[in-house]
Parts: structure tokens; C-alpha cells; sequence
């Protein structure tokens, strides 16, 4: 597959600079003030894949397994987060139920499945068109997982309950712990670049 060197504007101080053709783990940086521009990764597809088939496995752990067990005065309750989102939307809280389910189930869910037809596509010898339209929709669905943002809440509600009852944190509590970690590190090692590099040479 060939490779051009390309007009890339830095970041940090917006100087206009061609990068050339980058060996695998090499990286190029800005001559003006050392930014990072390029980075190509020894494994651009196998890696995120991996991260992202263990993510959607905890993503599935973390949605059908309690969140964390309630023991008070004799009474014992557990919740997941489906069962949650469904409370508040019994309670009145539509708005809230609608907004927690979106960030904290849909969104992750679609970002997940998003990725994993774009990275199982990838590493076909010719990366179907389609792909490009895939990772634009990952790219709107990434920054509305809030997974990390459901993990603080739910740390705040410990604290705030304590008093009250015997909580157990659950399953699904350290899976969506999980989560926060694996779709960090996706972030980490996946390249959008790799792929649209691959998507424009593919149209050719």
C-alpha cells in the first residue's frame, strides 16, 4: 500500500507542514514547537480491535449484571443499570431516565458496535466504502459515552448511603469500571487516520 506525505497543520501552533511517508511506531512533530502531528502504531487494527472485542464483552456485563446490593433492616434490593433508567422514568424523571440511558447505554453500545465493523473491516485487503460513514458516526457517539460520569455518580450515592444501609458493590460495578478503562485505551491506540488512509486507497 503506498504512502504520500501529507499537508498536516499543527495543533498547537497551526504551522502548515508536510509529513512524509511514516515507519511503523514512528512519529513526526511539529519543527516549530515539538507538538505531536503523526503518529503511526506497529498494529493500527489488531490492537483496538482486541481492546474493543473485550469492550463490548464488559459492555454486556456491565448492562445485565447488578450495579450493587442494598441490605437494610432485613430487606435486600439489587439494581442494574436498565432496571435504574427505568425507575426514573416511573418516577417522572423522563428526562433524566432518557439522558442517563443514552450516555450510559446507547451511546457506549453504539460506539462499541461502530468500531468493531470498522476495525473487522480494516483488515480486509480492500476496506469497503462504507467504513468511512461508520467512523464518522463512532467519532459523534465517543465523546457521549460517559461511562466514567455514571461510575462518579454512583460513588457519590455510596457515600451518601452508607449510613443508611449495607451496600455490596456488584458485578456490573467493576465491568463498568472496566469499561472506563477499555474505551480509554481504544481511544489510545486506534488511528482514524490509518483507516481513512486505507478507505481513500481502496476508492482508487
Amino acid at each position: 500500500m503506498g504512502r504520500t506525505a501529507v499537508t498536516v497543520a499543527c495543533p498547537e501552533c497551526d504551522l502548515l507542514q508536510r509529513v512524509p511517508a511514516l515507519a511503523p511506531g514512528s512519529k513526526a512533530r511539529c519543527r516549530r514547537c515539538g507538538c505531536a502531528l503523526v503518529t503511526r502504531s506497529t498494529d493500527p487494527v489488531n490492537r483496538p480491535l482486541a481492546l474493543t472485542v473485550a469492550a463490548a464483552i464488559v459492555f454486556l456485563i456491565a448492562n445485565t449484571s447488578p450495579l450493587m446490593g442494598l441490605s437494610a433492616v432485613g430487606r435486600q434490593a439489587s439494581t442494574t443499570i436498565a432496571s435504574g433508567v427505568y425507575e426514573m422514568w416511573v418516577q417522572g424523571e423522563r428526562v433524566t431516565a432518557v439522558v442517563v440511558a443514552f450516555c450510559a447505554m446507547i451511546a457506549p453500545g453504539a460506539y462499541i458496535l461502530f468500531m468493531l465493523a470498522v476495525l473487522l473491516a480494516a483488515r480486509r485487503p480492500s476496506v469497503p466504502l462504507w467504513v468511512g460513514e461508520l467512523l464518522r458516526w463512532a467519532s459523534a457517539m465517543q465523546p457521549w459515552s460517559m461511562s466514567e460520569v455514571m461510575i462518579l455518580g454512583i460513588l457519590v450515592a455510596l457515600i451518601k448511603i452508607a449510613e443508611l444501609a449495607s451496600v455490596d458493590p456488584g458485578i456490573g460495578m467493576y465491568a463498568v469500571g472496566g469499561l472506563v478503562v477499555l474505551l480509554a485505551a481504544i481511544g489510545i491506540t486506534f488511528e482514524p487516520s490509518e483507516i481513512w488512509r486505507r478507505v481513500q486507497w481502496a476508492e482508487r
